[in-house]
């Protein structure tokens, strides 16, 4: 019976959990990874993903944004240049689609709503990305681009965005429980209960 109980504990916790990952944010050289210069939370709706960024020091205006298959911000050389952020590879494309596209659209499910920068340099209005889990988020890397996004690879590749300026990798989900959460008290009190089977 004790037992039971725990599990149940156990379960209620688990699915009580909250759907969101906070994704640590630093600018890119083609020197490496550099300041830390905020965050972004990625959190599941019934609408799909909403990103909300608390981002400082970026240059104002509209700035590309997109999910990135590999979880890396370290450079990479292509073509015998190095490249910021570069091992976090293309868009994160899974249906293998070769283009570039909205948010919405039937282009890379990495392609994400341009990201605005107000003239203090800060960033914090919440996005929406309806095609996405946060599943898909996890063990990848969130890109900002120098330039703006058309949704296009016209004229263009890639929306136009150009160089990477900011980059964070998305942790995957922790196996363990963290210590001191609910979880890992609800796991040693059902390790703790005696056999009463």
């Amino acid at each position: 019976m004790k037992k039971t109980i725990a599990t149940l504990l156990l379960c209620s916790v688990a699915s009580t959990a909250v759907a969101e990952i906070m994704v640590p944010m630093h600018l890119v050289t083609d020197q490496g990874v550099g300041e830390k210069i905020g965050f972004i939370t990625v959190s599941q709706t019934t609408h799909g993903i909403q990103l909300k960024p608390d981002l400082r020091e970026l240059p104002p205006g509209m700035r590309g944004f997109h999910l990135h298959e590999k979880g890396s911000c370290d450079t990479a050389k292509k073509d015998g240049k190095v490249t910021p952020a570069g091992a976090a590879g293309g868009h994160y494309d899974p249906h293998k689609s070769g283009k570039h596209g909205a948010p919405w659209g039937d282009g890379h499910k990495g392609d994400l709503p341009g990201l605005y920068v107000n003239t203090s340099g800060t960033s914090t209005q919440p996005l929406a990305a309806p095609r996405l889990t946060l599943e898909d988020f996890y063990g990848r890397a969130l890109v900002i681009h120098a330039g703006d996004d058309n949704y296009s690879d016209y004229p263009e590749p890639l929306g136009g965005g150009g160089a990477r300026i900011a980059c964070g990798v998305v942790p995957e989900p922790a196996s363990e429980p963290a210590p001191g959460s609910d979880k890992e008290a609800a796991t040693k009190a059902e390790k703790a209960q005696p056999d009463m089977e």
